[in-house]
């Protein structure tokens, strides 16, 4: 009976437990042994790389129980934030965009002032003029682009974190009805291609978009009337092709982010349940099913790759003719006299210029449409209100004696559905009640109105006469300690997943509640003691040990009410006998409502009530129950029998 290596449950404890890692000499090498400081020839470069570590300022977003007061999720008050940093970026593109311009000037200076006249000084300076636009193009486009990702990176770690804060605000009714790989797929894949576009795509778009103006009045500049034959044969074209392609991406472009949602919420299930997917055979199953998904990603992908295939050759062929008129209406104009040899090659130079961004916008307006589509689901997603909100006038709840009212309490996860109909209940302060019913008759609905996880639609729900809706949601937790059926554990070490609820406990208070529920031996025999660590979702540890752990985790909360929602009901015999043990300390002057599967843990409390699908069909303690030979008398009876 080794501590997280077999469980105290033996082959019954129901997870197994596989040993924490490090939890005993052959496990050190692998999970490392505890820090023991800096080797002193290796200080000197500690210390060099402590002191070039860059500094990460506290983002803007923080978390309240209210709902921040901000402007619409667009990519403009993204980037509004930071207006600074915007602004020099801003001026950087248009630095950019000129010197990048200035080429096919200095081309004409040096073919009619240079080459013609025979003047080798303007040609030596066109020339070197050439050079240095070109190094301080370069200069300017690095600047730009170190901006422009320092912008990028600020706005999305501030995104990130308005997203997180928000999920963790929204109630549990939206992770009821959402898939964990949609919530995924916002956080990642969508903030990234809005990092992506911001990073490079916005600016380049600029620069792109600022040139085609740039070129336009330059052409006007050089010859009105050739610029407005080239540009009428051109831009309507073009303008046509454009409008079509945007129309068309827009679908695209959600298509595919609802498609790559799907994708990650069948991959998160199938991760999740892997287990049951082993037991029952279910892996070629698995990756046919998946292969649907995947196809319909494809599928999207396509689409969007065939409409930019259309456009994007199409915009080619316009700029071609485009530059085929040119030649021969210029070509006519140079022989006419009408213009210079140096101007023609100049309007040449800047029509292409004015047709490389079309190729350039192309790429630049997919992954704009990229972000905008990511901006779109982001924004269905900040938009969702909590179902369970804090008014604003909420007030926090003092320290409580304990006592729970339900005041006529009506429920329904679907509101034409009741779980709970006309439900009133009083629970004395110090007293242990005991939850016991038919699966679906609403028990562990009872525990998640305690706990405010959802409101009543109809009654009230009071502690010590305080309405809950009433009071701020952190004092009303802070006083309630909660122990769910499958305990979850978090990576992290022991003293991490102990004091979770109390992160500024001392050792000696976590060793209390590590005490007060019987797990010091089985802590002691790791070589690490409370920092040895737990795998994801406790799975390194047995179902009696996670049990063990949260009730030392509601212990040290030192809660004034415990909710326990059937904390025994997975564990065998062996295991729920010391987690009953536990639990006596844990309820020891505490107010507690047990939701229970068994019955043994119904005959501890102070009072029994039954739910059934009319509400509370008995009341009593345990000995009257059984007196008045009703419904708990037949549960009790059918589960000795089997016990």
């Amino acid at each position: 009976m080794s501590m997280f290596g077999g469980g105290f449950g033996g082959p019954g404890a129901g997870g197994g437990g596989h040993g924490i890692a490090g939890a005993g000499p052959k496990g050190e090498a692998n999970s490392g042994m505890p820090f023991a400081g800096i080797p002193p020839e290796l200080t000197a470069g500690v210390k060099r790389l402590e002191d070039n570590e860059p500094e990460h300022p506290r983002p803007t977003e923080s978390f309240s129980q209210q709902p921040p007061r901000v402007s619409r999720l667009t990519m403009l008050s993204l980037i509004s934030r930071h207006r600074i940093a915007f602004t020099w970026v801003v001026v950087l593109v248009v630095l950019e965009t000129l010197l990048l311009q200035s080429g096919p000037y200095l081309v004409q200076v040096g073919i009619d002032y240079g080459m013609l006249p025979r003047d080798p000084f303007v040609l030596l300076l066109a020339s070197a003029g050439f050079v240095v636009s070109v190094l301080a193009g370069w200069l300017v486009s690095n600047a730009r682009i170190r901006h422009s990702g320092r912008l990028a990176a600020d706005a999305m770690r501030d995104l990130r974190v308005r997203i997180f804060a928000h999920l963790q605000r929204l109630s549990m009714d939206y992770y009821t009805d959402e898939k964990v790989g949609v919530i995924l797929t916002r956080m990642t894949s969508d903030v990234e291609a809005l990092q992506q576009l911001f990073q490079e795509g916005l600016a380049q778009f600029a620069v792109q978009a600022l040139t085609m103006v740039v070129v336009t009045i330059v052409l006007f500049t050089y010859n009105v009337s050739l610029a407005e034959i080239t540009l009428l044969l051109v831009v309507p074209l073009l303008a046509l092709a454009s409008v079509w392609f945007r129309r068309a991406s827009d679908f695209g472009y959600r298509r595919q982010r609802d498609s790559i949602a799907a994708m990650f919420s069948d991959l998160s299930e199938s991760l999740q349940g892997t287990r049951v997917v082993t037991a029952y055979n279910r892996q070629e199953r698995n990756v046919v099913n998946h292969r649907v998904f995947v196809g319909k990603y494809r599928d999207a992908n396509d689409f969007t790759g065939h409409i930019a295939a259309i456009y994007g050759p199409a915009t080619s062929v316009i700029g071609m003719l485009g530059m085929a008129a040119l030649l021969l209406i210029g070509g006519r104009m140079v022989l006419n006299g009408q213009l210079s040899i140096g101007e023609l090659t100049a309007f040449v130079l800047y029509l292409n210029a004015f047709f490389a961004p079309v190729q350039q916008l192309v790429q630049l307006y997919t992954n704009y449409q990229q972000g905008q589509a990511a901006v779109v689901k982001l924004r269905e997603l900040l938009a969702v209100k909590p179902t369970v909100a804090e008014r604003a006038d909420a007030v926090d709840l003092p320290p409580v004696q304990g006592a729970i009212t339900f005041d006529r309490v009506t429920f329904g996860y679907d509101r034409r559905r009741p779980v709970l109909r006309d439900v009133t209940l009083h629970i004395d302060p110090g007293e242990t009640v005991a939850c016991v019913g038919s699966t679906g008759a609403g028990k562990s609905t009872l525990a998640k109105l305690v706990t405010r996880l959802h409101d009543p639609d109809a009654g009230r729900i009071l502690i010590d006469g305080h309405d809950l809706r009433d009071l701020t949601l952190a004092s009303l937790r802070r006083q309630i300690g909660v122990v769910p059926q499958e305990p979850f554990m978090f990576v992290g070490t022991l003293r991490d997943n102990i004091a979770f609820a109390r992160p500024d406990a001392t050792d000696d208070e976590i060793w209390s509640a590590v005490d007060a529920v019987g797990l010091r031996e089985l802590v002691e025999r790791t070589s690490l003691g409370l920092d040895a660590p737990l795998h994801e979702r406790g799975q390194s540890v047995s179902s009696g040990q996670r049990q063990l752990l949260a009730l030392a985790r509601a212990f040290l909360a030192q809660p004034r009410i415990v909710v326990l929602d059937e904390a025994t009901s997975n564990l065998d015999l062996r295991s729920e006998l010391q987690v009953e043990q536990a639990l006596d300390r844990l309820l020891e002057g505490r107010t507690a409502l047990l939701i229970a599967h068994r019955l043994s843990t119904a005959m501890r409390a102070d009072r029994v009530i039954v739910v059934d699908e009319s509400g509370i069909a008995e009341t009593g303690s345990h000995e009257e129950l059984l007196a008045a030979q009703g419904r708990y008398a037949t549960m009790f009876a059918t589960w000795t029998a089997h016990t």
